[in-house]
C-alpha cells in the first residue's frame, strides 16, 4: 500500500480556516454591466472651419467622437432599459452651421434611421466664455436624446422637450440661469418639465432607484396614454403637479 504523502506549503503562506471559506464562498458574484446596442455611426459637417463659432467649439470638444458615445450611453441609461434601447439609429451627423437660433434634430435626407443635429455656428459664438464648454455639451445632448427617445402619438410636445432637458440635468449640464419652477402647466417644456421629471423620478422610484421617467419614456413608443402617471405613480400629472409644486412653496 503507498503511503498518504503531503507538501508542506511554503513559510506566510496564508491558509483560511473553514469558517473563512464558507463565508467566501457565500458572498454572490458581481452583477455584470448592462450590455447596451453598439452605439450608431457619428459623422460631422462643418460649413466653415475658420468661423469664430467653430474655433470655440474644436477648443472646447476635442474629442467629439468619445464624447457624443458617451451622450448616448447616457440617453440609453436614463431613459431606457438593456431590452429597450433603441437600435434602429443608424448614424449621427452633426452639422455646424451658420444659422438662426440655437439647434435642431431631423432625419436626414436618406431616410429616419440617419439622424442629423444642425447647431448653430452664430449661436456658439455669442456664448458666454465662462460657460460655453458646459453650454455646448448640453445642447448636443438634449439634441441627443430627440435621436433616441420614445415619442408616441399624442405625447406633448413639452414633455418631449422637457425629457430632453431632464437627461441634460442628470449630465451636469444645466446653464445657471435654469431654475425650478411651478409656474404655468407641467408640460411647458425644457427646464421647467426636466426638473419637474427629475422629482419625479426621485420621489417616485419605481425599481427602487430611479426608473420612473424611463418607464415613462418606454410606455411612449407608439402611443401617448395620460393615464400612464397613475399606473406608475397612483397619482394623476395635475397632481402631481400640484405636489410639486409644494415643494417650493416657503
Amino acid at each position: 500500500m503507498t503511503a498518504t504523502t503531503s507538501t508542506a506549503l511554503p513559510p506566510g503562506v496564508y491558509v483560511p480556516t473553514k469558517d473563512e471559506k464558507s463565508h467566501q464562498e457565500a458572498i454572490p458574484a458581481p452583477t455584470p454591466a448592462p450590455s447596451w446596442p453598439q452605439t450608431p455611426k457619428m459623422r460631422l459637417s462643418v460649413e466653415d472651419m475658420a468661423h469664430p463659432g467653430a474655433v470655440r467649439f474644436f477648443k472646447h470638444i476635442q474629442d467629439i467622437n468619445t464624447f457624443l458615445e458617451s451622450c448616448v450611453i447616457a440617453i440609453f441609461e436614463l431613459l431606457f432599459s438593456p431590452n429597450t434601447a433603441p437600435t434602429n439609429v443608424r448614424s449621427v451627423t452633426l452639422i455646424l452651421r451658420e444659422m438662426d437660433g440655437i439647434a435642431y434634430t431631423t432625419g436626414s435626407r436618406l431616410d429616419n434611421d440617419h439622424k442629423e443635429i444642425h447647431f448653430s455656428l452664430r449661436h456658439i459664438a455669442a456664448i458666454d466664455v465662462e460657460r460655453i464648454g458646459d453650454d455646448i455639451k448640453g445642447v448636443l445632448q438634449h439634441e441627443l436624446v430627440h435621436c433616441f427617445q420614445c415619442s408616441g402619438h399624442g405625447c406633448p410636445g413639452g414633455l418631449i422637450e422637457g425629457m430632453a432637458d431632464y437627461v441634460r440635468l442628470r449630465r451636469g449640464f444645466a446653464p445657471p440661469y435654469w431654475k425650478r419652477s411651478s409656474e404655468g402647466k407641467w408640460d411647458s417644456g425644457y427646464e421647467r418639465t426636466g426638473y419637474f421629471l427629475d422629482w419625479l423620478d426621485t420621489t417616485y422610484p419605481v425599481d427602487g432607484n430611479g426608473g420612473c421617467v424611463r418607464r415613462l419614456n418606454e410606455s411612449m413608443k407608439d402611443v401617448y396614454d395620460e393615464h400612464i402617471w397613475t399606473k406608475l405613480t397612483g397619482h394623476s400629472v395635475d397632481s402631481l403637479w400640484g405636489k410639486y409644486a409644494k415643494t417650493m412653496q416657503g
